[in-house]
C-alpha cells in the first residue's frame, strides 16, 4: 500500500504572525506544538514561518509537505501520533529575501528563537563576542549593505530590525527558547551590541519598539532517526520525511510584555509569570545538569543514551550526589525539588526515547558555564568541593582528548590543544577557575584516573 503524502487542503493555512529562527526537532516538539494547541487569541490566528540555523535540508523537507509534520509522543507504554500545522512557511537560513520581508511585515508580532547556547555569540562575560570571525564579517557586511546576508543570530536579527525600521512595521517581542539563565537578557543585550556596532541609532528605535520576553523551556527531544519515519508511515499510513520524536512531559514559562500581540500559549499548558528565575534554575542546574553528567560520565563508561547511563550503578549515584548539592541553593521549595527530581528519574529511564548522549554533549564549552558552574561557585563560597562537579569537569576533559563520545564543540580546535593543560581547559570555562588551585589538583586528578583507566 502506497503511504500519503501529507499535505493541506486548499486555504487550510493560518496567516504568518511569528516568525522562528532555529528550525529544528526541539522547536517543533515544543513552541511549533504551544502555537498549534494554542489556538486563535484575540480573534487571530497565528502561523509560523520558520528558518533553519544552517542547512537547507529540513526546510526542503517540510516545503513539499506544507510545513505539516508528525509529532510522535513516545510515552512507555506506547506512541501518540499527531500532525502539528502551526508551521506554516518553512525556508533556508540562506533566504535572506524572506527573512528581511518578513521581518519588514506588520502582520508579524513575535520572533521565538532555538539557536542553542552558542548562537548567542558571547564571550564568556556575555558580552557580544565581536573577535568571532562570523561575528566580525557580519558587522562588516551590514555596515556596507543593511541586506547583506549574515550568518550570525545577532547579526541577522539585527538586520531583520533594520528592515523593519524602514517599514514603519510596529511592535515586536524577541523570544528567546534556549537553556541560558535569562535568556531574554542574554540576547537582549547581544542584539543591542551589535546594533550599536552597525548603526548608533539604532538601539534608541529598537527600545521604543522591541520588546524581548525571557523562557525557560522543557522537552526531551532526541534527533530523529530514519526508523522514526518508518514507524511514523506504518502507524498513520502516511509519507513524512520529517517527523519529531518527543517525550510527554512538556513545560513551558515565560515573563515578558508582549506589545503587538501572542498566541493564547497559557491554553496549551504555557505558564505565564512575572519571574521565571526559579524554574530556570530548577531546570538548568537538575535536568540539564543532569543530562551533561551523564553525558560525559556515562560516555566514557560505553554508554550511549541517556536511559543506558541513568541505568549505570555508578552514573545514577552520581546523578543522586549532583542533586542533592543543588537543592540547597534553589529557590524552589525543598520537597517540589525532590518531586522534580523523582520525575526526572523516570524521564531519564524511558526505555522507547533513544536521547543520544553524544547530543548532549555537543557544545560543553557553552553548556557547562550555565549548568554547572553557578552551583559550584556557591559551593566553593562556603568552603567545599563537590565531588560530583569535579567527577563531570574530569570527565569532560577526558572527552576532549579523545575518549568517550566524539567532541563536538564550536570551539573544538582551540580546546584540542588544551586537553594536557587541565588549569587553561577550566579557564575555557570560565578563568577563574585557573585560579584555584584546589580546584584544578582534584580535576586532574580525575582526569588522570579516568584516562589510565582506559
Amino acid at each position: 500500500m502506497t503511504a500519503r503524502p501529507l499535505r493541506r487542503g486548499p486555504g487550510a493555512a493560518a496567516p504568518v504572525r511569528a516568525v522562528h529562527l532555529g528550525l529544528g526537532s526541539f522547536f517543533r516538539a515544543h513552541q511549533a506544538w504551544y502555537t498549534d494547541r494554542a489556538g486563535s487569541r484575540d480573534g487571530e490566528d497565528w502561523g509560523i514561518a520558520a528558518f533553519t540555523g544552517r542547512r537547507p535540508d529540513l526546510a526542503d523537507a517540510l516545503t513539499a509537505q506544507d510545513g505539516l509534520y508528525t509529532l510522535v509522543t513516545r510515552a512507555p507504554d506506547g506512541d501518540r501520533f499527531d500532525v502539528v500545522r502551526s508551521v506554516v512557511r518553512a525556508h533556508a537560513a540562506a533566504d535572506t529575501g524572506a527573512w528581511l520581508d518578513l521581518l519588514a511585515d506588520p502582520a508579524v508580532r513575535v520572533v521565538t528563537t532555538t539557536v542553542t547556547e552558542a548562537g548567542y555569540a558571547r564571550r564568556p562575560d556575555g558580552a557580544l563576542d565581536t573577535g568571532a570571525p562570523q561575528v566580525a564579517r557580519d558587522l562588516a557586511a551590514l555596515r556596507a549593505d543593511p541586506r547583506a546576508a549574515v550568518g550570525s543570530v545577532p547579526a541577522r536579527l539585527v538586520a531583520g530590525l533594520l528592515a523593519r525600521r524602514a517599514t514603519d512595521a510596529g511592535p515586536l517581542t524577541l523570544v528567546p527558547c534556549d537553556n541560558l539563565p535569562d535568556n531574554g537578557a542574554a540576547l537582549a543585550g547581544v542584539v543591542r551590541e551589535f546594533a550599536a556596532a552597525v548603526d548608533p541609532t539604532l538601539p534608541d528605535w529598537i527600545g521604543a519598539h522591541v520588546a524581548t520576553a525571557t523562557t525557560m523551556v522543557d522537552r526531551i527531544t532526541p534527533e530523529p532517526t530514519p526508523e522514526d519515519v518508518a514507524t511514523v508511515r506504518a502507524a498513520t499510513g502516511t509519507d513524512d520525511r520529517a517527523p519529531v520524536v518527543t517525550e510527554p512531559f512538556s513545560e513551558w514559562v515565560v515573563a515578558g510584555a508582549f506589545p503587538g500581540g501572542r498566541p493564547a500559549w497559557e491554553r496549551a499548558g504555557a505558564v505565564l509569570t512575572d519571574d521565571v528565575t526559579p524554574f530556570e534554575q530548577r531546570k538548568l542546574w537538575l535536568l540539564n545538569g543532569g543530562h551533561s553528567l551523564l553525558a560525559y560520565v556515562g560516555g566514557l563508561r560505553g554508554c550511549t543514551s541517556v536511559a543506558e547511563a541513568v541505568a549505570d550503578e555508578h552514573c545514577a549515584a552520581l546523578l543522586r550526589q549532583w542533586w542533592a548539592v543543588c537543592i540547597p541553593y534553589l529557590s524552589v521549595p525543598r520537597d517540589e525539588a525532590e518531586r522534580y527530581c523523582a520525575a526526572l528519574l523516570e524521564r531519564f529511564a524511558n526505555p522507547r526515547m533513544r536521547h543520544a548522549l553524544a547530543q548532549i554533549a555537543t557544545d560543553g564549552s557553552q553548556k557547562l558555564p550555565v549548568r554547572l558552574l553557578p552551583v559550584l561557585r556557591l559551593e566553593r563560597a562556603a568552603g567545599r568541593l563537590p565531588a560530583p562537579v569535579v567527577a563531570v569537569l574530569g570527565a569532560w576533559v577526558a572527552h576532549l582528548s579523545g575518549s568517550g563520545l566524539p567532541v563536538r564543540d564550536v570551539r573544538a580546535e582551540e580546546l584540542r590543544h588544551l586537553t594536557g593543560d587541565v588549569a587553561r581547559a577550566l579557564a575555557a570555562l570560565d578563568p577563574a577557575l585557573a585560579d584555584d588551585a584546589e580546584l584544578v589538583g582534584a580535576v586532574r586528578a580525575e582526569t588522570a584516573g579516568l584516562l589510565g583507566r582506559r
